[in-house]
């Protein structure tokens, strides 16, 4: 990805597949020019103090290279580990809080309904300290993140509609002026043929839509993708999609359209894009990527 000609590199911590914070060192140590992002650490998954001092210590080892993430984790998956919460935005909220502010230097003492700290500051609090984003979705946690993060990371299948919803959700919550990064993370498959491409991400996007998630009905033609689906099934619904529903949701297509797709969310206000590749071979596919949509 570095020699590729990407600014980015992030990594990810679902239950129960890989662990962010070993992965993104690897990463920082192997390179020396990517910045890397986590996206995210559930604030369950570990004390604020231990995850302030991986943070602290990621940070320490590429100055100004790494970016941390928090979010509340998949409930099911906190609830398998017995680590779910009654309140997840309160969780979050003080994880956020705590987590910031050690990583500014400061000696806390806090007790909270869930965070609990006494008299703790980081031995080696990190000269530059890193940006910590908030990996929320809805206009609760959005307005947590708008009060405690440095910005806000969204998941995949993120529109430009829903983008801007989300910043201003953030905007109304932030103290003053304060800037907040917008992450977003996004599906792509680029093709000479772009209806191959598109056909290429309908089985996971299918797999998605069916459980009919919150954020996807924002988008303006879920109502009628989901009659469809009723009618026919997710996935010969998904494959029937216009090329116009597939441009709110993913870079995808011929590599014109894919770059019109990037650049539709960056003029939403996505400070940064991170490409998911196919899975199935994902080094061939990250080169393709670059040499379709890195100018």
């Amino acid at each position: 990805a570095e020699a590729l000609g990407f600014d980015e590199f992030w990594v990810i911590e679902d239950c129960f597949f890989t662990a962010a914070v070993s992965l993104a060192a690897a990463a920082l140590t192997a390179t020396e020019r990517l910045h890397v992002g986590i996206g995210i650490v559930p604030a369950v998954a570990r004390n604020p103090a231990v995850t302030a001092m991986e943070f602290a210590t990621l940070a320490g080892l590429a100055p100004g290279r790494f970016h941390g993430g928090v979010g509340h984790g998949v409930q099911e998956w906190m609830a398998q580990m017995g680590e779910r919460r009654d309140s997840p935005l309160t969780m979050l909220d003080e994880t956020l809080a705590a987590v910031r502010a050690l990583l500014a230097g400061d000696r806390l003492s806090v007790e909270g309904r869930y965070v609990t700290l006494d008299g703790v500051a980081l031995e080696l609090p990190p000269a530059e300290p890193p940006l910590v984003s908030a990996g929320v979705r809805g206009p609760k946690s959005l307005a947590v993140a708008g009060r405690e993060a440095d910005g806000v990371i969204l998941a995949e299948h993120c529109s430009p509609d829903y983008l801007r919803w989300a910043r201003q959700q953030v905007s109304d919550a932030a103290p003053g002026d304060r800037h907040h990064r917008f992450t977003v993370f996004a599906m792509a498959a680029v093709s000479d043929d772009g209806d191959d491409a598109r056909r290429a991400l309908a089985g996971p996007f299918a797999q998605i839509a069916a459980a009919t998630p919150d954020w996807l009905q924002h988008l303006s033609f879920f109502e009628e993708l989901s009659e469809r689906a009723a009618a026919a099934g997710w996935l010969a619904a998904v494959e029937a999609m216009p090329t116009a529903g597939w441009s709110d949701i993913a870079a995808v297509g011929t590599p014109a359209e894919a770059r019109a797709d990037l650049e539709k969310m960056a003029d939403a206000g996505a400070e940064a894009i991170a490409l998911f590749p196919n899975p199935a071979d994902p080094l061939a596919d990250t080169r393709d990527l670059a040499a379709s949509l890195l100018r």
